[in-house]
């Protein structure tokens, strides 16, 4: 029994083997083995190599995602701006605005060299005051609580303004321009111009970001803060402003969401010189939804944009232009999907099998057509 299990396994041999003495080896044949084993080798490497490192696919998908928030990272440059009187606003097609945003926003002062004089965090705290003008008319006195004057801008009767900043702020609420602050005892007394002509000559690094509504809307930054009237935004800093104000600015980073592999933010290091006496900058952004997953899974819930730029000048005669850099942005209904995938290993050792049978294969046939050959070329000679 065991003999004629044997003679089946032989009869089913796939590889018959030949008698070495019927071997006949060539040089034609070693120069053929040698290049074989070369070719196999560099495909080998290249099949490890696309095992080794994944590879990015790309789908697009109409985006059914509704709601959310937009985050938008910035860090910009500007030369010629005061920290101080540089302001950020924001608004979207929903309703909601808000005006000099200070939540998460650091302010970096820098001299015309760009070297940094002194960091802050916006929106921290005032300076303190000694006997400021009580909304009654009179001086604080020792035994009192402080409640400073709205001048007019008080929606309640129990309402007090206590820094300049909320004199401000009451103003832009009623949509009034501040144009006389120099008579507002609270900013003389914290210095507002003082620290503005301190400022003179100098630049602002603001950087930060900012959570919006996942939906078309629009930031700017300004000198000045901005209130509403009507369809229009003005500058509280018009009416008093002397000098027409230089917006040359440098984008350092500009980016909607996090960062992910393979990510280009086309605003990244530009930079725009102001050639003219005064006008607006714009930049108008389409933001393209993207996923990334990683080979692990992983998902990066992000954005891609493309801008286009347009630089608008005050015109004489006309409403006048607000000074600055304004960003107007529109969500795209295409969702970009990018997956990594990364080869099985099954595959690898398949690709394996098929280099080095393939490769031998046809070695084999261009060495029989060699050899061949010049058996028949010596036989005609």
């Amino acid at each position: 029994m065991q003999n004629f299990i044997s003679q089946k396994l032989r009869d089913l041999d796939a590889y018959p083997k030949i008698n070495e003495d019927f071997y006949n080896r060539t040089f034609s044949g070693g120069v053929v083995t040698v290049i074989s084993a070369v070719i196999m080798f560099f495909l080998f490497l290249f099949e490890l190599n696309s095992y080794l490192h994944t590879v990015t696919e790309t789908t697009l998908l109409v985006d059914t995602s509704r709601g959310g928030n937009l985050r938008i990272n910035f860090d910009v440059t500007f030369p010629e701006v005061p920290c101080t009187i540089l302001s950020i606003d924001a608004e979207d097609i929903s309703g909601e605005r808000h005006f000099d945003i200070r939540h998460d926003i650091v302010k970096t002062r820098v001299d015309a060299h760009g070297n940094v004089v002194d960091t802050r965090r916006d929106g921290i705290g005032a300076p303190k005051i000694a006997k400021p003008l009580q909304k009654h008319g009179g001086r604080l006195e020792h035994n009192e609580t402080y409640c400073g004057s709205c001048y007019g801008a008080e929606t309640s009767d129990d309402q007090c303004c206590n820094s300049c900043e909320e004199v401000r702020d009451a103003y832009s609420k009623n949509g009034w321009a501040l144009t006389n602050m120099d008579l507002i005892d609270q900013c003389e007394r914290e210095g507002f111009f003082q620290k503005v002509h301190e400022e003179k000559g100098e630049g602002c690094n603001i950087n930060g970001f900012l959570e919006v509504n996942k939906v078309a809307g629009a930031f700017h930054f300004i000198p000045g803060k901005t209130f509403h009237l009507s369809e229009f935004h003005v500058s509280d800093l018009f009416a008093i402003q002397t000098d027409n104000y230089n917006i040359s600015h440098r984008i350092n980073k500009l980016a909607f969401g996090d960062y992910f592999p393979g990510v280009v933010n086309p605003l990244n290091g530009v930079q725009f010189l102001q050639e003219t006496a005064s006008g607006s900058y714009q930049y108008f952004l389409k933001v393209v939804p993207t996923i990334y997953t990683d080979a692990r899974k992983r998902s990066i819930q992000s954005n891609q944009f493309s801008v286009t730029e347009h630089f608008k000048n005050a015109e004489p005669g006309r409403f006048r232009t607000i000074p600055g850099v304004f960003f107007f942005y529109d969500l795209s209904p295409v969702k970009v999907n990018f997956t990594e995938k990364h080869m099985s290993f099954l595959h690898l050792m398949t690709n394996v099998c098929a280099i080095v049978g393939g490769t031998f294969t046809v070695a084999g046939i261009v060495d029989s057509f060699v050899y061949h050959g010049r058996k028949a070329m010596k036989k005609t000679l």
